[in-house]
């Protein structure tokens, strides 16, 4: 199987970014769970490396390749094991991830064909078991970022060497100019109590409108910090105060699994409707899976100008520049309180939950519409405020 060829001057780069930019660096008292398949192990090992370096304790999580992005259990769980078995998820499980104080995933697959196939049933219980680990992986600092691997550059239907280049550009260009930007549009996310997304459905040739509530949570910069790279402004609105409708028209990729062509309807902030035109039962899976995963947990603009490639794979996709996504199922409880493990945020997190503004899914997905030339995407209003796509960022329209 061939490699991804990437010097070794870049990896110390990237891995400084994720350990010193996006963790906020290393201490002796961290231990670093570093997870990823043994494809990826050439960043992980660096990882690994400056972990022990800087004094912490990594812990190395090695996932197999037939298990997706490293969830309690793998395919092979999902398509032979009983509903007992599945209950048993050993008590080691939890108590790794509880134990680490930081967490770096390292996306990318030897054989993504391994775990696709599962019926949507098993999708849903085998998303719903891993649940309370992410919960817990997202309470901590946490990052994100994508190795290139063969099997994901013909995902993408490219050469694996210009694959490797993009993502390697990508993933090791300084993050912080990106704020600039946002910074722009912050204050004005802030003040809005409502977002207006307007598509045009290409087959109907007709506008559809969303209308968002955002008076719960507050505005989010993303510049670094979880993802890797990164680019995006984002919030969580109110689950229940999602009405209208939306088309979504980039491709991304899900479990293996292709989805495109995205319509969906909502009523009191439910999905009451819904259509793709390649993978729909993938997606009915995705929206089936509870009462949580027919709700919103994310709206977000996209702000990285530097990735002029649209990929399917969400990490990439969501941050082109020019494109906005909303995310089926969980909410981000820090889009609503700065701190929601302290004393004060914690009690509003639970209010907020018992309203029904916080969602709570086994799902988090996110969905990706190109508000650029020659994308469906329309208009998008902030209050009374519209924006508009200029030089690969939003920005507030005259």
């Amino acid at each position: 199987m061939r490699e991804a060829a990437i010097e070794a001057k870049a990896l110390e780069t990237w891995a400084g970014y994720l350990l010193e930019h996006s963790l906020g660096g290393i201490t002796p008292q961290d231990r670093v769970m570093i997870k990823g398949e043994r494809v990826c192990w050439p960043l992980m090992a660096v990882l690994e490396r400056r972990v022990i370096e800087a004094g912490g304790v990594p812990d190395v999580y090695l996932i197999p390749p037939n298990n997706d992005r490293g969830r309690v259990w793998s395919a092979a769980m999902g398509r032979a094991g009983s509903g007992e078995q599945l209950a048993r998820i050993p008590d080691w499980h939890g108590e790794r991830y509880r134990s680490m104080t930081k967490y770096v995933e390292v996306l990318g697959g030897e054989d993504p064909a391994q775990f696709r196939g599962l019926p949507a049933d098993r999708v849903q219980t085998l998303a719903a078991a891993d649940r309370p680990f992410a919960d817990v992986r997202i309470s901590k600092p946490w990052v994100i970022t994508l190795y290139p691997t063969p099997a994901f550059a013909e995902l993408e239907g490219m050469d694996l060497e210009d694959y490797t280049g993009f993502i390697v550009r990508a993933s090791t260009t300084d993050p912080r100019p990106l704020l600039e930007a946002e910074q722009l549009l912050e204050p004005v996310f802030a003040s809005a109590a409502a977002m207006t997304i307007v598509t045009e459905h290409p087959e109907q040739g007709r506008e559809l409108t969303l209308e968002l509530d955002l008076s719960s949570g507050r505005p989010m910069m993303s510049y670094g910090l979880r993802n890797f790279p990164d680019g995006e402004i984002f919030t969580s609105p109110d689950a229940g105060g999602t009405e209208g409708e939306i088309f979504v028209d980039l491709p991304v990729n899900y479990g293996g699994n292709d989805i495109k062509g995205i319509y969906l309807r909502f009523e009191a902030g439910r999905i009451v409707d819904f259509k793709a035109a390649i993978g729909h039962d993938h997606l009915a899976a995705i929206i089936g899976t509870d009462e949580g995963s027919r709700r919103l947990g994310e709206v977000a603009l996209g702000m990285n100008p530097g990735l002029d490639r649209v990929l399917k794979h969400p990490l990439f996709v969501e941050k082109v520049g020019g494109t906005l996504h909303i995310a089926i199922g969980a909410s981000y409880e820090d889009s609503y309180v700065e701190d929601p493990r302290s004393e004060e945020g914690a009690a509003r997190i639970k209010e907020l939950e018992r309203s029904g503004a916080l969602n709570r899914s086994a799902q988090h997905v996110d969905i990706v519409t190109d508000f650029r030339p020659g994308g469906c995407g329309r208009r998008v209003r902030l209050g009374d405020v519209g924006l508009k796509v200029a030089n690969g960022v939003w920005v507030v329209a005259p």
